[in-house]
Order: structure tokens, then sequence, then C-alpha cells
């Protein structure tokens, strides 16, 4: 099974990938847990350029390829071989956050986002999404408050951050089924117990 955790930056979904794949090892299901980008060696090279201050100047479309190169190699190396191997594969962000920063945030063209995310993940798709919904100025004083880490997206403005949610909203109405929305803005505990109790439904619909 291969479930994401999408939302905006500051919305608590790192701290609930690692407090889900707790509860799952806890009930000895084989879990990987992983991130993009990043979640490979060659991702983490690439995780440290797309992330730094200093390089402001990047041009969308050096954005898009650098974040599709990354999946390429994460969907490569970690998520197919574990998916094969029968593991559970929790992935803080995949290809949903690409459709909603690059897509509505930047405002690139959706069409041409879809076909190179298809090529980079062989048309993987997640069976499960988990959005975590907050406001984004909400989210991004969290991070400020917690001295979480600062990337190049986070100091866009407070209108591309309100794209993306509303990019995110916008894929949830047209998936449904795939996708789960949490109110994030709630306590660590109890975004917890929703996101267990949505995640136990889909194990035991896999199972049936």
């Amino acid at each position: 099974m291969f479930i994401t955790l999408e939302g905006p930056d500051g919305s608590g979904k790192t701290t609930q990938a690692h407090l889900l794949v707790e509860w799952l090892e806890e009930r000895d299901y084989p879990v990987v847990l992983t991130r993009e980008p990043g979640g490979t060696d060659i991702g983490d090279q690439i995780r440290a350029v797309l992330h730094d201050p200093e390089n402001a100047a990047m041009d969308p479309r050096t954005e898009i390829l650098l974040y599709s190169a990354d999946r390429a190699q994460h969907v490569a190396q970690v998520i197919r071989p574990a998916l094969t191997e029968g593991k559970i594969v929790i992935s803080d962000r995949y290809a949903d956050s690409t459709i909603a920063y690059q897509g509505y945030g930047r405002q690139l063209d959706l069409e041409m986002l879809r076909t190179l995310t298809l090529f980079a993940t062989g048309g993987l798709t997640p069976d499960l999404t988990i959005y975590f919904d907050i406001l984004p100025e909400e989210g991004l004083q969290r991070r400020l408050q917690n001295k979480e880490e600062w990337n190049r997206l986070d100091g866009e403005t407070l209108a591309f951050h309100r794209r993306v949610r509303a990019g995110y909203l916008e894929m949830i109405r047209q998936d449904p089924a795939r996708w789960t929305t949490i109110d994030a803005a709630r306590s660590v505990d109890t975004v917890k117990g929703d996101v267990q109790e949505r995640v136990r439904r889909a194990i035991r619909a896999e199972a049936i």
C-alpha cells in the first residue's frame, strides 16, 4: 500500500508521518518512511539545491525539472522496490505537491506538469493521500515559532501559498475517492487519531 501525506508548509504532516509509522510498526506492519524531495542520496543533493534560499534566481522550469528528477529516482530506488516487497510506503509529499506548488502556486501549465509527472513516476499513484489542511498564515507562523527549516518556497508571497492551498482543494474535489482531508489546526494527538482511523480503514479495505 502506498500512502502519501500532503499539505501546506507548517501543517504538521512530517510529525504525523513519523507518528503513523510508529503506530504501524507497533502493529507489526512492514513499513517504509520516505520523503520528497529527498528519500535517496541523489534526492537529498537535489533537495539541498531546491531548498537553499540563496537560489532565489532559480527559474520555475529549472525547479520543476529538479523536482521531477528527484521523483524519478525516488520511485525507482525506494518506492517501487518497497511496494514489490509487500511493504506499506509512507511518503511525506509526492507528485501532488508538484501540481499544487508548481501548477497552482507558480501557475505553470497543468497538463504539461501532469505529463512530466507521469513520465517521472511511471504512472505510480498513491492508494491513499491524506491532506493536512491549514490556513497558509497559520502554517507559516508555526514554522517560525517552531524554528523549523525555512526553505526557498517558504519565502514566497502569501498569495502564492494561498494558491497552493486552493490547488490542493481543487485536486481533492476532482478525485475525492483517493483523498482524505484532515483539519491540521487542531492538536497533534487529535490529528493523529484521525490519521490512524483513516489508515486503519484503508488497510481493512485492501484486505477484503
